[in-house]
Order: C-alpha cells, then sequence, then structure tokens
C-alpha cells in the first residue's frame, strides 16, 4: 500500500509541476512519517524514498537509530543514498542535543537561541546541519515560526553559526478555502524567500523552500515550492 500511495503522490507531483511549467524534479517529496514505525519507513525507502519527516523528537531518533541499523544490516542494497532525516517538529531547548546529533535537516528553526544550541551540539565528524527557517507566514495564533518581517534579520544570524546550512525557509499555513487562497499563501512565503536572497545578507542563496503537505502540495507547488511534506497520503491516516 505505501509503495502505491507513493507512486500516487509522485504523480500528483508531476502533474502539478507540469500544471504550473515547471520540471518535477525541482521539487523533492519528503515523506513524513510520525506515529509509523521504522517497517513502514524501510517499505518506503524499497520503493527509493529516501527523505523522512519526524515531528516528534524522540520518536524521531529512536526510528532513525532502528532503520540506520537496518542499513548497516544490509549493504549489499542497491540504495542509491543513506536515509535522509529531517526535524520538522517544535524544539525544545532541552532537546537541541538530540536534534544536533542524529537528525540531517531541521526545518523548524524559529529563534535565535535554538539555532545557537543547534551548532554549538552538532557533533564535528558529521557534515554541518542543514537548516530551514520555519516562517509564521500567515499569522495563526497556534502556529509556530518567526513572525516574516523578522525573519530576515534571523536568517542573516543563523547563516553566520557553525557546524549549521542555511537552506531555506519552511511554513505551515492554517488551511486554506480553495486553490485560489492556498495559491496566494503560499506566494506570500515565496515572495519573502526571494527577498531574502535578493537581500544580500546571506553569505550565499537559499535554495529549499519547503511548503505544501497533502492537502494543498499542488497550490504550493504552483506558488514554487521545492519540497513537499506529505504523511497521510503516503502512510495512511494516524
Amino acid at each position: 500500500m505505501i509503495v502505491r500511495n507513493l507512486q500516487l503522490v509522485r504523480d500528483r507531483i508531476t502533474t502539478a509541476c507540469v500544471a504550473a511549467a515547471r520540471d518535477p524534479a525541482s521539487v523533492r517529496l519528503l515523506a513524513v512519517s510520525k506515529t509509523f514505525n521504522a517497517d513502514a519507513v524501510i517499505e518506503a525507502m524499497s520503493d527509493g524514498q529516501r527523505a523522512f519527516g519526524e515531528n516528534y523528537i524522540q520518536e524521531g531518533v529512536d526510528k532513525i537509530l532502528a532503520v540506520r541499523g537496518w542499513e548497516a544490516d544490509h549493504p549489499g542494497l542497491p540504495l542509491s543514498r543513506p536515509s535522509e532525516w529531517h526535524c520538522i517538529g517544535p524544539i525544545q531547548s532541552n532537546k537541541t542535543r538530540l536534534v544536533a546529533e542524529h537528525f540531517d535537516w531541521v526545518q523548524s528553526v524559529d529563534r535565535l537561541k535554538i539555532a545557537q544550541r543547534l551548532s554549538e551540539q552538532r557533533p564535528p565528524h558529521l557534515p554541518p546541519l542543514q537548516v530551514c527557517l520555519q516562517v509564521n507566514i500567515d499569522g495563526g495564533a497556534t502556529k509556530s515560526g518567526v513572525a516574516p518581517q523578522d525573519a530576515q534579520a534571523l536568517a542573516a544570524e543563523v547563516a553566520r553559526l557553525p557546524r549549521l546550512q542555511l537552506r531555506g525557509l519552511m511554513s505551515i499555513p492554517e488551511p486554506a478555502p480553495d486553490f485560489v487562497a492556498a495559491c496566494a499563501v503560499h506566494k506570500r512565503a515565496a515572495d519573502l524567500f526571494d527577498q531574502i536572497n535578493r537581500a544580500g545578507v546571506l553569505p550565499q542563496a537559499m535554495d529549499t523552500l519547503s511548503m505544501g503537505m497533502t492537502a494543498d502540495l499542488e497550490a504550493a507547488i504552483h506558488a514554487g515550492s521545492t519540497m513537499v511534506r506529505v504523511g497521510t497520503a503516503i502512510f495512511g491516516g494516524r
């Protein structure tokens, strides 16, 4: 079922890219595996999926260790590259070490203190932690994220930290009533992404705009998303 669902999601991405006159290769799929076990991840990996997102840090770390143990036990499998793990949930200060030591990406940095701790705690033998800033693009009262007007200043500070590489922005807007409204709110994030890149405050341009989930990935791709985060359409309801 997971393999079939992956193909359906890939087909949706391709169709959305064609409709937006974009190359389907310009959009990465992040499979959000929260609450599903390592076996589900391994099944997705059997169909070529490599990038996985986790909202809950301890659950994510346990799964990462299980999957990487499985990878180590199966060195002969034709896997093009090892699994890649993205923390996409809120991060408290007491969990930054776990994130820094186990994840490859963090998409939910929304304040400098968390970024500083991740930088300080990233083990020197690992590559720099890839980071996206989470932006509360529509001002949702219950949403995490830096305010849009503060995102450029935070990006400049984070980009200067060692052991981190700033890659882009992530947003989780409130559900929109229709395609046009969803496109409009995602376009605001895309415009902010372009504005920060044009401002000349970063040592290198950001290349990742993470927005769009199961319900709105078409609108996000239309607005310029380069990474969609899909859970339900791949793994099923939770």
